[in-house]
């Protein structure tokens, strides 16, 4: 299995979501109604695909 590097683009945004869900955790941002679990958890996946698929 070869990994490729992420986009900017892509990584800002599973950072982003990562970020998101921290705030949510310590209840600085209880505005998303997503639990903090589900917000990290996507963020992580999109970097996770972002390295298996060429060009994401």
């Amino acid at each position: 299995m070869k990994l490729s590097p992420p986009k900017v683009v892509t990584y800002w945004i599973s950072v982003a979501f990562a970020v998101l869900g921290l705030l949510s955790e310590l209840g600085i941002l209880s505005i998303i109604p997503i639990a903090s679990f589900w917000l990290l958890f996507i963020g992580f996946v999109i970097l996770a695909l972002s390295l298996l698929i060429k060009g994401v």
